[in-house]
């Protein structure tokens, strides 16, 4: 399948000294990269930001063929810098783990953001997703997908401190350049459903960060003590007053969480 380049908003911002870090931003089911807007303006004064649209979301096209995780992998590496940090939310976040899997030269640092090696509940992962929730959630797709999508971004802010602030911020996001295509959020659920990158994760060569909501009901905190097993040698953040959304909910703190990261020098074995 030909690889259509997707969207990717690059700073154009001039670095006073030496060259900046490059960040890579990757969003999560159902947005596209202008859910990063409030945070753009503070990154830029430290990174380079590559803001990517994924096909059939924002303002990317989607290819014909088969709308799965390795696709979605060869669109985001055709754009890549030659050396980056990469920063996925949700299934943003198996994508960037994919993408650091498949081409690790190119990766820095990964950091993923309320996401999971395995949205689905496994005996890797117990406290995941009930394959029900997921598959009631297609069905409904074919039938409705707008009111689809809308309901499945409200569940996202569900138990956040700023619930009514994010809803409100994810609604005006969602059809800001029309509406997703329907192959990319039929694609996206089912990539949500059938990815399991556990085993995968001790195989990676970069520092990975891991953040997480502490009222996220998607990715729970109590899942994150299984993960933890799969990546031992990772860091992690736990934001207390977030959901699924801590980059919205919290977000001074995620920005420094972030800095400090990437401020860290990496330790080669």
């Amino acid at each position: 399948m030909k690889i259509i380049e997707p969207f990717c908003q690059i700073s154009q911002i001039e670095a006073k000294s030496e060259a900046k870090p490059n960040l890579v931003l990757i969003h999560g089911w159902g947005l596209h990269g202008g859910i990063w807007e409030t945070l753009i303006p503070q990154l830029e004064l430290d990174y380079k930001v590559f803001n990517i649209d994924l096909p059939g979301f924002g303002r990317s096209p989607v290819s014909n063929g088969t709308y799965d995780l390795d696709y979605l992998v060869e669109s985001v590496v055709s754009i890549l810098p030659e050396k980056c940090n990469i920063l996925g939310w949700s299934m943003g976040g198996l994508v960037a783990t994919q993408v650091s899997l498949k081409y690790p030269d190119k990766i820095e640092r990964l950091i993923t953001v309320a996401s999971s090696p395995s949205f689905l509940a496994n005996s890797k992962n117990p406290n995941g997703l009930d394959d029900a929730v997921l598959e009631t959630f297609i069905q409904y797709l074919s039938e409705d997908f707008r009111g689809t999508l809308v309901k499945f971004l409200s569940i996202q802010t569900m138990g956040s401190k700023t619930q009514k602030e994010d809803i409100q911020r994810l609604k005006e996001t969602v059809f800001l350049h029309g509406t997703p295509a329907e192959k990319a959020l039929a694609g996206g659920l089912n990539i949500l459903k059938e990815s399991d990158l556990a085993e995968s994760l001790k195989s990676l060569r970069m520092p990975l960060l891991r953040v997480y909501g502490k009222l996220d009901t998607l990715v729970p905190a109590r899942s994150i003590a299984s993960i933890d097993k799969l990546a031992p040698k990772s860091e992690k953040e736990l934001f207390l007053k977030s959901g699924h959304s801590p980059f919205l909910s919290q977000t001074p703190e995620f920005i420094d969480c972030i800095n400090r990261f990437i401020a860290k020098p990496i330790e080669t074995e």
